[in-house]
């Protein structure tokens, strides 16, 4: 990984920055993973991409949250319209037309963080559909590309590369903020991905 080079501060302020306003938070707990709607063989591939991505961070990975029971959720569907046997989908998300709002976007994928009170993560909701733009995806780029969407609080959407994997890492260094709201916090993200 460190054979290619680092991503600039602007470059990395870029990945927060939404409508001007900069974000990046990290989760503040354990993740306890849960994934809907693949096949074992396919299952496998995103268990160990999310233990992979999570284990580089060096966050740690539980199978419960005492109070959520799953607090990361991926939903993998052909269609929307299959997201609405979803028990309690609108208190899930709290969003009543999330499927109409998804297919009228003709998204194919759609993520929700919610936070704890110091503005950590505290759950993160993917919806993934998989008949679309990502129906030729492979899997292993694909998990790989999802868990790391799932680590911080991206602006846009990104694809799994190694100068983002260093970010993160980065990010997840104990002596950087769990939740930052100023540009300058790129900076010295950038500062510890170019020293290694």
């Amino acid at each position: 990984m460190s054979s290619q080079p680092g991503m600039t501060a602007d470059q990395i302020a870029d990945l927060f920055t939404r409508d001007g306003q900069y974000l990046a938070a990290r989760w503040g707990r354990p993740v306890a993973p849960v994934i809907f709607g693949l096949a074992d063989e396919s299952l496998d591939i995103f268990r160990g991409a999310l233990k992979a991505a999570y284990a580089h961070a060096g966050h740690p990975i539980t199978d419960t949250d005492p109070e959520m029971g799953a607090n990361l959720m991926m939903f993998f569907c052909r269609d929307w319209d299959e997201l609405a046997e979803i028990p309690d989908l609108d208190r899930l998300t709290g969003q009543p037309d999330l499927v109409a709002r998804l297919k009228q976007q003709h998204a194919d994928h759609y993520q929700i963080f919610r936070f704890d009170a110091d503005g950590s993560i505290r759950a993160c909701l993917s919806f993934i559909r998989i008949s679309g733009a990502l129906a030729d995806a492979h899997p292993a780029q694909l998990a790989e590309t999802l868990a790391m969407r799932s680590m911080l609080t991206f602006a846009h959407e990104i694809t799994a590369t190694a100068p983002l994997a260093q970010v993160i890492r980065a990010a997840y260094d104990p002596v950087m903020p769990a939740v930052a709201r100023d540009p300058s916090h790129a900076l010295r993200l950038a500062a510890r991905t170019t020293s290694g």
